[in-house]
């Protein structure tokens, strides 16, 4: 999605503010076929990589895509190399406005969310690709069923949609500054009519995305600059704690890496790095016990060192961003 002046204004500072006065680790070169240490986008037709989701059929395989002005397009990257494997031509649907979100649902199928809303929420209905992913890994088009959406309390904007692992229930948060709420979709969509979503618990964050554990017992919501890990406890969400989300230029994006021991972090812009950090404990285990991270957060509990043991940005250069941050949203509003 194209972005206000504020945040493409906060994401530019940002390195500026933190250049010389902090020691920031960049993710460590890609070494393991699973992604556990991280990777680099090295496609150039990948420059507003916008969801990320691992692959269940293809171990270290990640999808993501473009948001807007690409294309019906699914790219299929191996995160030992960060070079782009398979690109994906969906059919059967319109012309995507802005996709947001990918995600794997029970049986391997995915999940596509063109649910953005460049217009501040004012499209009566966003859409849902669904998908089979392919067994092989090849350039190739395939057939998509897409799902009308509307929201019971009217349109939205929103980046984050999540398939529940075991019960293939869709979920949407939707994109508020001041926080939003995880809506609910029907226990299935219907393709012939308007899915409608409804609002089912508060999601205390301005949420660019968020995943599911493998084994859908933790939620975890990702913003620009921070993080929370919940309990899923069968929807009614349970805070459990901040995650550890890098400083991110534009940071986009999050999934589970396919055994839940991490959480891969995605940002846009070409050449872009996926950052990984330790998921929260009880991730693939189904235990309630989160680690406490460092990422700043909308609000929060919990802190500690950085899950690969670097050196975390800290409070007055998060404070700084902040400030710069809000400034420049003032600045705006008395345009």
């Amino acid at each position: 999605m194209r972005r206000s002046f504020a945040v493409r204004a906060a994401a530019l500072l940002t390195p500026v503010l933190l250049s010389g006065a902090f020691t920031v680790l960049a993710a460590p070169a890609a070494s393991a076929a699973d992604g556990d240490k991280g990777f680099t986008l090295e496609d150039p037709r990948i420059t507003e990589s916008s969801g990320l989701a691992a692959s269940r059929q293809h171990p270290g395989i990640y999808w993501t895509h473009n948001d807007s002005d690409d294309g019906p397009y699914l790219y299929a990257v191996d995160s030992a190399t960060g070079k782009t494997v398979a690109r994906i031509t969906l059919t059967g649907v319109g012309t995507p406005r802005d996709v947001e979100a990918i995600s794997i649902g029970p049986g391997g199928e995915i999940w596509v969310g063109d649910i953005g809303d460049n217009l501040g929420g004012t499209w009566k209905y966003v859409w849902i690709y669904r998908l089979p992913e392919p067994k092989k890994l090849v350039d190739q088009t395939v057939k998509a069923t897409q799902y009308v959406v509307k929201y019971s309390d009217g349109p939205r904007d929103a980046e984050s949609l999540l398939v529940h692992p075991k019960t293939g229930r869709v979920y949407i948060i939707d994109k508020k500054e001041d926080g939003g709420h995880l809506y609910e979709g029907p226990a299935k969509l219907s393709a012939s009519g308007a899915n409608v979503f409804r609002p089912l618990a508060p999601v205390d964050l301005w949420a660019t995305d968020a995943a599911f554990s493998p084994d859908g017992s933790q939620l975890a919501v990702r913003g620009y600059f921070g993080g929370i890990s919940y309990a899923w406890n069968g929807g009614k969400i349970k805070r459990e704690g901040r995650l550890d989300v890098p400083l991110q230029g534009q940071g986009e994006s999050v999934s589970y890496s396919a055994d839940g021991s991490k959480l891969m972090y995605g940002s846009e812009g070409a050449g872009s790095s996926v950052v990984a950090e330790d998921a929260p404990a009880g991730a693939s285990s189904g235990s309630k016990s989160p680690s406490r991270g460092g990422g700043s957060s909308a609000s929060g509990d919990g802190g500690g060192s950085s899950a690969t043991g670097g050196v975390k940005v800290g409070a007055l250069a998060a404070a700084a961003v902040c400030a710069v941050f809000l400034g420049l949203r003032r600045l705006r509003r008395r345009r």
